[in-house]
C-alpha cells in the first residue's frame, strides 16, 4: 500500500504538524519502504480534542448501531486480507503464509466477536432496588507494539468501539503502515468522524503526549514492562485508568505422562512462530531430570527445521538484543544444540533458531524476556519443584501443561501464577480473557473481559 504523508484525524486525512518523517524498513532486505510523518504532541492534541467532540455522540449511539460499524469494519478487513498479510510481510518481516494465517486472520476473528457483543452485551442490569448502568469511560489513548500490529489495533479499537468510547491510536514506529490501512477500513466501515483517530510517531515524544494528555481518560498499552511502569506512573499522577498488556517469561511445563515428542515439537513450534517476537511465547520448557535429555535431542532436532522458515526481527537493534542475550546464555554456562548468536544470512535481520540446554533458574536467558528465537530447557525433579521453577519469573502472562490425564495437566495450571494456561496444545479463542499476573500487567483483553476495561458503572437506586 501506499503510505499517507498526514494523520487520520476527525474522518480525514490532514497534514501533520511533525513534518520530520519516519522511514519503514522492510527488515528482510533492510530496503525503506515508505514513509510517514512523526506526530507531535499538537498532532496528539488535534487528534484528542476530535475524539472528544465525537465522543458524546458515539455513546449515545444505540449498541445495535456500534454492532453494525464494527461488523462493517470485520467485512472490509476480510476483503482486505491479501493487502493486510502483504502489508505485515512487508514492514514486519513475517513470512507470507504467517501473515495470511494469523496476522490478517485473527483480527478478522476479534472484530467479529466485538460486533456480536455490542448487539448483545447487557450494558444495563437490574441488582436488587438498583439500575446498574455501564458507561463508557471516554476517549481511550491507545499504544499498540509492532509484532501483531493489526492484531493489537484491533484488540484495543474493537472493544473501545463497542463500549460506546472514542479514540486516538500511537501505532508502533516500526510498522505504521498497516496501522494506516485499518485507519482506511475504519473511513470505509463507516464510522463517524472524530470516533477513531490515528497519529503515528515516536514513543518518546507521540507516545508520551498521547498518555499525558488530560483530555484521554483511558490508556491501553502494550509493550515492555519498564515503558508500561512509566505510563503507570504518568497516569496514576492523574487518577487516570490504564490497561496494560506486558513482558512475558511463560513456562511450558511437560509432565512425565505426557506425549513428550509433541509436547516437545508443539513447544519448540511456540517459540519459533512470529520468529519469537510474541510475548506469550513459551520461552522455558521444564522437563522431568529423567526425560531431559530426550527432550533436549528432541528440540534441536525440531529447531533445526525452523533455519529457514522463520523471519527475520523487527530491526537491526532488536536483532542485537538477541544476539546479546544469546552470548550472555553462553557466557553463563548454558549448553547451545541449535543456534548461536552468529547472523545466519548476509542480508537482513535474522537470527538463527536457537536452543539452550543445560538452563539453571537463575540464568538471564531463563528470567528475562528475550523476544526472539530462543528456547531454554531447565530440568525439575518433581511436580513441586516444577512449580516452584514456572512460577519463578516477575511474569505470568501464559504457559503451558502437558500430560497423558487432562486432569492431571488441569490440577498443575491452576496453581501456575499466570493469565493463561493451554492445556496439551489448547486453541487460541478469541473469547477468552488474556492478560497477566505480576508485572506483566493490569488489566485483561479479547472477549466481554476486554469490553469491561472500557466500560465505567453507574447505579441508581430507586
Amino acid at each position: 500500500m501506499k503510505a499517507h504523508d498526514g494523520m487520520y484525524i476527525d474522518g480525514a486525512w490532514r497534514p501533520a504538524d511533525g513534518r520530520d518523517p519516519i522511514e519503514v524498513v522492510n527488515p528482510a532486505d533492510g530496503q525503506v519502504i515508505g514513509r510517514v510523518p512523526a506526530g507531535n504532541a499538537l498532532d496528539v492534541d488535534t487528534a484528542v480534542r476530535a475524539a472528544r467532540a465525537a465522543l458524546p455522540g458515539w455513546a449515545a449511539t444505540p449498541p445495535a448501531e456500534r454492532a453494525a460499524r464494527l461488523a462493517a469494519l470485520r467485512d472490509v478487513l476480510v476483503a482486505r486480507k491479501d493487502e493486510v498479510a502483504e502489508t505485515v510481510t512487508a514492514e514486519l518481516g513475517s513470512p507470507l503464509k504467517f501473515s495470511q494465517a494469523v496476522h490478517a486472520a485473527a483480527p478478522i476473528a476479534v472484530a467479529g466477536s466485538y460486533a456480536e457483543l455490542a448487539a448483545t452485551y447487557a450494558f444495563e442490569e437490574k441488582v436488587g432496588n438498583s439500575v446498574v448502568h455501564h458507561e463508557p469511560v471516554g476517549v481511550v489513548g491507545a499504544i499498540t507494539p509492532w509484532n501483531y500490529p493489526l492484531h493489537q489495533i484491533v484488540a484495543k479499537a474493537a472493544p473501545a468501539l463497542a463500549a460506546g468510547c472514542t479514540l486516538v491510536l500511537k501505532p508502533a514506529e516500526d510498522t505504521p503502515l498497516t496501522a494506516q490501512l485499518f485507519a482506511e477500513a475504519v473511513h470505509e466501515a463507516g464510522v463517524p468522524a472524530g470516533v477513531f483517530n490515528l497519529v503515528t510517531g515516536l514513543g518518546p515524544v507521540a507516545g508520551q503526549a498521547l498518555a499525558e494528555h488530560p483530555g484521554i481518560d483511558l490508556v491501553s498499552f502494550t509493550g515492555s514492562t519498564a515503558v508500561g511502569r512509566r505510563i503507570g506512573a504518568a497516569a496514576g499522577a492523574a487518577v487516570k485508568r490504564v490497561a496494560l498488556e506486558l513482558g512475558g517469561k511463560s513456562a511450558n511445563v511437560i509432565l512425565p505422562s505426557a506425549d513428550l515428542a509433541r509436547a516437545v515439537n508443539v513447544g519448540v513450534a511456540n517459540v519459533m512462530s512470529n520468529s519469537g517476537q510474541t510475548c506469550s511465547a513459551w520461552t522455558r520448557m521444564l522437563v522431568r531430570r529423567d526425560q531431559y535429555d530426550e527432550a533436549v535431542e528432541l528440540a534441536a532436532g525440531a529447531a533445526a527445521k525452523y533455519g529457514d522458515r522463520i523471519g527475520p526481527l523487527v530491526n537491526a537493534k532488536q536483532r542485537e538484543r538477541v544476539r546479546g542475550y544469546i552470548e550472555k546464555g553462553v557466557a553463563e554456562g548454558a549448553r547451545l544444540v541449535a543456534g548461536g548468536p552468529e547472523a545466519p544470512r548476509e542480508q537482513g535481520y535474522f537470527v538463527s533458531p536457537t536452543v539452550f540446554a543445560e538452563v539453571t533458574d537463575e540464568m538471564t536467558v531463563a528470567q528475562e524476556e528475550i523476544f526472539g528465537p530462543v528456547l531454554s530447557i531447565l530440568r525439575y525433579e518433581d511436580e513441586e519443584d516444577a512449580l516452584r521453577i514456572a512460577n519463578g519469573t516477575v511474569y505470568g502472562l501464559a504457559g503451558a501443561v502437558w500430560a497423558g490425564d487432562e486432569a492431571e495437566a488441569v490440577a498443575f495450571a491452576r496453581r501456575m501464577d499466570t493469565g493463561q494456561v493451554d492445556i496439551n496444545g489448547g486453541r487460541f479463542n478469541p473469547l477468552a480473557p488474556f492478560g497477566g499476573y505480576k508485572q506483566s500487567g493490569v488489566g485483561r483483553e479479547l472477549g466481554a473481559h476486554g469490553l469491561t476495561e472500557y466500560l465505567q458503572t453507574k447505579s441508581l437506586q430507586f
